[in-house]
């Protein structure tokens, strides 16, 4: 009877506990339940850092106070622009005078800023994107000689700032006698080196060899190849391009300053500078409220291409950054 017992007791020591009819044990459900609220930190799944939030808080503060700014100053009169808080409303909200007053003030001068800026923008941009992708395409997929000398033209381009083209530009222009007109924005616009050396790598990335050694075997020509198999790889990059450049000529300021001097051809920029100015000249008006409101408008269509093609640059800043 005394060994039967202490058998069973043994026995029952040795044994792991039973799981009960709900499932795991009690104990070992607690442990996995802790187990779960604690998650290890992982490079996808980092700990969160107090320091690091606090400082992309204080840049996101920075970046979105002058437009908060820009946004409600726009709605002001003249004298609550000047008798009011900055970053707080007024009495008056005088948004929609404003606008129709920033659009026909001086015979609907503004407006005209505006269809020289898209004009800039559309040949500019548009033009130096195209080749951007052309020159991009060719350095990356064609060997010729020379092409590490352009590589280093490129390059060396790059490193160049725009303000040290300025004056033999000018003089360049002058010259020809195209200042004061368009092409002497236009022109100077078209040339990209940033953009080309951005569609080199995204090129050379993208488009896999192979698929144009296909194409050729196949009987495909070059311009049926680029169109037809290249061109809709380089989607995301083309795009990207786009964007900078329109970006680099709708905010445009030093290169129309210099070669400008016909109000008519203003851009945007030059414009609302000129409107500022004129506060400052003996018997000039002072139209701070449509300054204001004028550079709400200037900024909305680019936000709003912006916006519409960010998936596209987003796509095409990660392309090339895994490989196979």
């Amino acid at each position: 009877m005394t060994t039967s017992m202490t058998t069973a007791a043994t026995e029952s020591a040795a044994s792991p506990e039973e799981p009960r009819p709900g499932g795991a044990p009690h104990r070992a459900r607690s442990t996995t339940a802790g187990r779960r609220g604690r998650r290890p930190h992982t490079p996808l799944d980092p700990r969160p850092s107090i320091p690091l939030t606090l400082v992309t808080g204080l840049v996101l503060v920075y970046t979105l106070l002058p437009l908060a700014w820009l946004v409600i100053n726009a709605t002001k009169s003249k004298k609550g622009l000047l008798d009011s808080f900055g970053l707080w409303f007024a009495e008056d909200f005088d948004l929609w005078d404003n606008i129709t007053r920033t659009v026909t003030y001086d015979d609907g001068v503004f407006v005209r800023w505006l269809l020289n800026t898209l004009l800039y923008v559309v040949a500019g941009a548009g033009g130096a994107t195209v080749l951007a992708v052309l020159g991009g395409y060719a350095l990356a997929k064609y060997d010729f000689p020379g092409r590490k000398a352009v590589f280093a033209v490129v390059i060396g381009a790059v490193a160049v700032p725009g303000t040290a083209l300025a004056v033999p530009t000018f003089l360049m222009f002058s010259n020809m006698g195209l200042t004061n007109t368009p092409w002497a924005v236009i022109i100077p616009s078209l040339i990209s080196p940033f953009g080309l050396y951005l569609m080199w790598v995204f090129a050379a990335e993208a488009v896999p060899t192979e698929l144009l050694e296909a194409a050729r075997i196949d009987g495909s020509g070059e311009l049926r190849t680029f169109f037809t198999i290249a061109l809709p790889l380089l989607v995301p990059g083309t795009v990207t391009v786009l964007l900078f450049s329109m970006v680099a000529t709708w905010n445009n300021y030093f290169l129309p300053l210099i070669m400008i001097k016909d109000p008519d051809w203003y851009p945007l920029t030059l414009g609302l500078n000129a409107w500022n100015a004129q506060a400052q000249t003996a018997g000039g008006e002072a139209v701070f409220d449509l300054i204001v409101t004028g550079s709400l408008l200037t900024i909305v269509p680019i936000v709003a291409v912006f916006l519409l093609l960010q998936r596209y640059w987003q796509s095409g800043l990660a392309a090339g950054g895994v490989k196979e």
